[in-house]
C-alpha cells in the first residue's frame, strides 16, 4: 500500500477550508488544514507536504504570497497553488505565466475563486506528476 500524499491547505474562510479538505480527502490525499498564515508556517516547520494550497488573503493581504515564498525557500520542490478572490473583488489579476511573475510570486499555479474542483484536481495531478 502506497503512502497517501500530504497536502497542506490554508484558508481563513472556514467553509472553503472544509470544502477543500473534504474534496481532497475524497481523492485519497492526507490533508492538513490551517485557518491562518501563522498556523500554516508552524506546520511547515513540522513536516514537508507533497503540495501546498494557500488562500492569498488571510491574516494579511499577502499571506498566500508569504507562505508560498517560505514554502519554496524551505522546500523548493514542493508545488504551491494559490487560490484567490482578489481578481473578482478588485479587478487585480495575478498569474504565473512568465518567469518574471513566477520569480516574485513563487507559486506554480494561481486559481481564482470560485474554483472548479475538476480544474484544481487537474492542476494537482499535473504538479504531482500523476497525469
Amino acid at each position: 500500500m502506497s503512502e497517501k500524499k500530504k497536502i497542506l491547505i490554508a484558508d481563513d474562510d472556514f467553509d472553503m477550508l472544509e470544502q477543500l479538505k473534504m474534496q481532497l480527502q475524497a481523492k485519497g490525499f492526507e490533508v492538513i488544514a490551517c485557518e491562518s498564515q501563522v498556523e500554516a508556517e508552524s506546520q511547515l516547520e513540522q513536516f514537508k507536504p507533497h503540495l501546498a494550497i494557500y488562500d492569498l488573503m488571510m491574516d494579511d493581504v499577502d499571506s498566500g504570497f508569504v507562505l508560498s515564498y517560505k514554502t519554496k525557500k524551505k522546500y523548493p520542490d514542493v508545488p504551491v497553488i494559490i487560490i484567490t478572490a482578489v481578481t473578482h473583488e478588485t479587478g487585480l489579476k495575478f498569474d504565473v505565466s512568465t518567469e518574471e511573475t513566477k520569480n516574485w510570486i513563487k507559486a506554480d499555479v494561481i486559481l481564482n475563486k470560485d474554483i472548479r474542483f475538476e480544474q484544481l484536481f487537474k492542476e494537482i495531478n499535473r504538479l504531482l506528476g500523476e497525469d
